[in-house]
C-alpha cells in the first residue's frame, strides 16, 4: 500500500483526482482510499516546538540564572487542533508499505511531513512528490516523477535549523531582555525574534538617520543647447580643481555658481566635443518570484506583502497559477512545451490587455528564463494550462493574475533594442554632459511601456551649437 501525506486537505484532494484508480474510491474521515493508494493530509504543522517548561518545570518561571536554555534532545508536541488527524496519519503510516511526502515544494513543506515521519518513528521507504502547480497536467507529471525523499535531506535540515534558531533566539533573548527591563522597574514583556528584531532595527536606524539628516544646499548648472537636429539639456561637470567643491564633488558656493553662469551666458557659443553612440540590447524581464510579485503589486495596487501572498495562494488553489512561495524566477525547459496551451488560454481570459499581449506573443522566442540550472525546489510563478475567467475572480485576484500573466507573456516578445547616446559639450573650457537613448525595437517593453521623452539628436562630434537657456 502506498500512502500520500499531503500538507493540507485541498492538496490531498487534488492528488486523489489523478491517481490511477478512479473507480474504487472510499472517502473516510481524514483520508481517501483508492485501490492500493491512500491519501491523507495534515493541517499545516501538526507538530510544534515544546515550550521551555515542557523540558523542565523550573523553566516555567523566567529567571536569568537559567539562561541560556539549550535543549539536549529537542521535543515536538502534537497541536491540540490536530490530535485526531495525527492519530489517523499515525495509523495509516503503520499500514503503509511506501510513503510519499506530499508537502509543499519548499523547505517548510519538506520539514512538515518529515517531522511527522520522524516523530512516529517509521523506517519505511519514503518518496517525494513536488507539486509546483495543481492543474491536471502538472499533477500527473509530478506523479510520474516521484523522487527519493533522501534527496531532500539538506532542504529539510535547513528548515529544521531555521526552526531551532527561531526557538533559541526567541525563548532565550525574550527572557533576557524582559528580565533586564524588569530589573529597571519596567513591567514589560519584550518579544525578540530572529527576523523581526533585526528588521525593527533597520527601521529604527533609518528613522534615526532621517532625524539626524542635515540638508546641504549645493548648486549645479544645466544648459539647454540648440543644435541643428534639435534641442537638448546638458549638465555641468566640474573639474577636480574647481574651487568651492565638497568631498562629494558638489559646488557649495553660490557666488561661484552665479559667476560661472554669467560667464557662460555672456558667450553662448559651444562645441560638441564628443558623441558616443552604442547599440544595446536588454533581455526580457524574468518571470516572477514571490518577492518580485510583491514588489510589483505593491507599486501597482498598493498591496502589502501578506495580501499578495494570500491572493497568489488562492490562485494556486484554483489551479490558475503555479506554487506561490517561490524564490526562483526561472522556468524548467520541460515547461517550454506548455507555452502554446498557456498563451491560448490567455487570449480568451477576459482581461483585454492580457488578451492583446497574448495575441502578439511570438512562441518561437525562447528567452533566458528557460534554464534548468537555475531552478531550485520550485520555479517562477506562472499561469497554468487551466483557463482563467476574469469574471469569476475577485478584483484582487484579477490584479495579481494580470501581473503574473504579463511577466510570462514578456518571454515571448523580442529583446528591447535601443541606441545609447552620450554627448560631451565644451563651452569656455567648461564641460557639460548629456545622455539619452533612442528606441530601435521596443520588444518586450511594449508590455510595460510608459511614455517617455527621447532624446539626443546630434550625429557626430565637433558641431557648433548655441546656449539657449541655463538653469
Amino acid at each position: 500500500m502506498r500512502l500520500f501525506i499531503a500538507e493540507k486537505p485541498s492538496m490531498g484532494r487534488e492528488i486523489s483526482k489523478y491517481l490511477p484508480e478512479q473507480k474504487r474510491i472510499q472517502k473516510n474521515n481524514g483520508f481517501i482510499v483508492q485501490g492500493d493508494d491512500i491519501v491523507t493530509w495534515a493541517f499545516g504543522h501538526v507538530l510544534e516546538q515544546a515550550e521551555p517548561g515542557d523540558y523542565d518545570e523550573k523553566y516555567k518561571r523566567w529567571r536569568a540564572e537559567d539562561l541560556p536554555i539549550v535543549p539536549i534532545q529537542w521535543k515536538l508536541l502534537v497541536t491540540e487542533s490536530s490530535k485526531a488527524q495525527f492519530e489517523t496519519i499515525k495509523m495509516l503510516i503503520g499500514k503503509a508499505d511506501t510513503i510519499v511526502n506530499a508537502g509543499d515544494p519548499d523547505r517548510e513543506g519538506q520539514l512538515l511531513i518529515d517531522e511527522i515521519l520522524h516523530y512516529v518513528g517509521t523506517d519505511k521507504p519514503v518518496q517525494r512528490i513536488l507539486l509546483n502547480a495543481l492543474d491536471e497536467k502538472s499533477v500527473r507529471a509530478a506523479l510520474n516523477d516521484l523522487r527519493d525523499n533522501k534527496d531532500f535531506y539538506n532542504l529539510q535540515q535547513s528548515a529544521l535549523a531555521r526552526s531551532r534558531a527561531d526557538w533559541l533566539m526567541g525563548m532565550n533573548l525574550s527572557r533576557a531582555y524582559t528580565l533586564a527591563e524588569r530589573r529597571k522597574g519596567h513591567k514589560v514583556t519584550l518579544p525578540i525574534g530572529r527576523v523581526k528584531t533585526p528588521t525593527l532595527s533597520l527601521v529604527v536606524r533609518r528613522e534615526r538617520e532621517l532625524d539626524s539628516f542635515v540638508p546641504v544646499d549645493y548648486f549645479t548648472l544645466k544648459m539647454r543647447y540648440n543644435h541643428a537636429n534639435g534641442v537638448f539639456w546638458a549638465t555641468w561637470q566640474p573639474k577636480d580643481e574647481q574651487k568651492g567643491l565638497d568631498s562629494d564633488g558638489r559646488l557649495l558656493d553660490e557666488t561661484i555658481a552665479q559667476e560661472l553662469a554669467a560667464k557662460l551666458l555672456a558667450d553662448p557659443q559651444a562645441l560638441v566635443h564628443k558623441v558616443t553612440k552604442t547599440k544595446k540590447k536588454e533581455g526580457q524581464r524574468l518571470p516572477l518570484s514571490l518577492s518580485a510579485l510583491q514588489v510589483l503589486a505593491g507599486k501597482a495596487f498598493g498591496y502589502d506583502p501578506k495580501t499578495v501572498l494570500d491572493v497568489a495562494q488562492r490562485l494556486y488553489e484554483r489551479k490558475l497559477t503555479s506554487y506561490p512561495r517561490s524564490d526562483c524566477d526561472y522556468l524548467p525547459t520541460n515547461q517550454y512545451g506548455d507555452r502554446g496551451a498557456v498563451v491560448r488560454n490567455l487570449i480568451k481570459c477576459g482581461d483585454q490587455q492580457v488578451e492583446a499581449w497574448a495575441r502578439g506573443a511570438n512562441l518561437t522566442i525562447k528567452s533566458k528564463c528557460w534554464n534548468d540550472k537555475k531552478i531550485t525546489a520550485h520555479h517562477a510563478i506562472i499561469p497554468t494550462t487551466v483557463a482563467a475567467k476574469m469574471d469569476g475572480l475577485s478584483q484582487d485576484e484579477r490584479n495579481i493574475y494580470h501581473l503574473i500573466a504579463q511577466a510570462y507573456l514578456a518571454q515571448f516578445y523580442s529583446e528591447h533594442v535601443y541606441e545609447q547616446t552620450k554627448i560631451e559639450v565644451v563651452q569656455q573650457d567648461e564641460i557639460f554632459a548629456a545622455s539619452g537613448r533612442v528606441v530601435i525595437e521596443l520588444g518586450w517593453k511594449a508590455l510595460y511601456a510608459r511614455k517617455k521623452k527621447s532624446v539626443l539628436a546630434t550625429d557626430s562630434g565637433q558641431d557648433q551649437i548655441k546656449t539657449d537657456s541655463l538653469e
